[in-house]
């Protein structure tokens, strides 16, 4: 790809992030109904009319793209090169109890490599966004001007000490990782404070140097929650592996988002202590 097709990219998973960020904003605080998914998650109304937004501008953009959009689905062929993988509302349970603590994530794999991403923050009207190099915050309307105006550089920083932990269930790594344990850890206690807001919102904070690290444990190949986050973290310089140091997307799973390399190896130490403890 070039850098052309790659920026142009980019612009549409901006374009496509803020539709959805637009709905999400527009139908909170209203009584929406839940659509169940069992084992206590669900979709709200603001959920599917999201994703409906984001699709039609996808569509619009790259007729001819496989999509994977967490409300409904895979669409196109499974071997696709090209498949967009949308999560129109990241943080559904604190949006349905008015939290504004929310992402809408699109992302775009082409042969296996996330090209493009976007997160937005619909509250904010910030979208964090990259091309696959470069890692931009957008501030402005999405009218950029040519010298770069309502935009700045994503720069990690490790000097917040906060660490975002996903304390959802299930834990496939346990007995050898359980998260919540991690926060009980002395070192951890110590060197770090935990946050726990419940939207991979929080993963695209770690590249704006709004979080020293994220952890989570579970299979995250081709998610539609994390793929732009862990895309965002990469292009701006952060440190990120698999749970246990391994390449992202192999292994035992999991992900550590971190600043900066010192912040990864403290929490890398404490991960595979934990799981020594229960070996």
């Amino acid at each position: 790809m070039t850098l052309t097709e790659r920026e142009s990219d980019a612009r549409l998973a901006v374009t496509a992030a803020r539709a959805g960020a637009a709905v999400v904003r527009d139908l909170y605080g209203g009584r929406l109904a839940r659509h169940e998914k069992g084992a206590g998650d669900f979709a709200t109304e603001a959920d599917l009319a999201a994703e409906r937004a984001i699709l039609d501008v996808l569509r619009a953009g790259r007729p001819d793209d496989a999509v994977t959009g967490e409300e409904s689905g895979p669409r196109g062929g499974a071997g696709a090169r090209r498949r967009w993988l949308v999560d129109p509302l990241c943080g559904t349970l604190n949006y349905a109890v008015r939290t504004r603590l929310v992402g809408v994530n699109v992302a775009l794999r082409v042969d296996g490599e996330t090209t493009a991403a976007a997160t937005a923050d619909p509250f904010t009207g910030e979208v964090f966004w990259t091309d696959g190099t470069r890692a931009r915050l957008s501030t402005g309307d999405g009218d950029r001007d040519d010298d770069g105006d309502g935009e700045e550089k994503l720069t990690p920083s490790a000097a917040s000490a906060l660490v975002d932990v996903n304390l959802d269930p299930p834990f496939p790594n346990a007995p050898g990782f359980r998260a919540p344990s991690l926060l009980a850890d002395p070192d951890f206690i110590e060197r770090f404070r935990p946050r726990v807001i419940s939207s991979t919102l929080a993963v695209a904070w770690v590249a704006a140097g709004r979080r020293a690290a994220y952890v989570t444990d579970g299979h995250l190949g081709d998610s539609v929650h994390f793929a732009a986050g862990i895309a965002l973290c990469r292009a701006a310089g952060c440190t990120v592996t698999g749970l246990y140091g391994e390449p992202v997307h192999t292994g035992r799973g999991g992900l550590i988002a971190a600043a900066d390399p010192g912040t990864h190896t403290a929490l890398l130490a404490m991960v595979r202590r934990q799981a020594q403890k229960r070996a």
